[in-house]
């Protein structure tokens, strides 16, 4: 068996006041289960989360500002750990995220043990 290392995947969108219709949440949860299931399929899923929109930031002074961090005019929506044998093949399991058919971005980023 080859050897795998891990790396995590952040998926991004922009954040939008439009809510989707009931055939585009469908058509999106029949998309993301397709992508996961074939990563898990593989052998390389570790874990996945969706992230919801309310949140707070904790500030190196200890005070609290309510809401998510928002950068470049997107927030961060998911994240999921995955195997793979090296960042080439993290990227091109990456590549059919479907976050990007919605013009989101995936940051994919090795991992260290602490």
């Amino acid at each position: 068996m080859e050897n795998l290392n891990e790396f995590m995947l952040f998926f991004r969108m922009q954040p939008s006041t439009q809510q989707p219709t009931e055939a585009q949440i469908t058509l999106m949860h029949q998309q993301w289960g397709t992508y996961i299931g074939s990563i898990a399929g593989q052998g390389k899923l570790i874990s996945t989360s969706r992230l919801g929109f309310e949140g707070n930031v904790i500030h190196h002074n200890q005070s609290v500002t309510a809401g998510i961090v928002i950068s470049e005019q997107q927030t961060l929506t998911g994240i999921m750990q995955i195997k793979a044998v090296n960042m080439e093949e993290a990227c091109e399991l990456a590549k059919n995220c479907p976050v990007l058919a919605l013009g989101g971005s995936v940051e994919v980023r090795s991992t260290l043990s602490m």
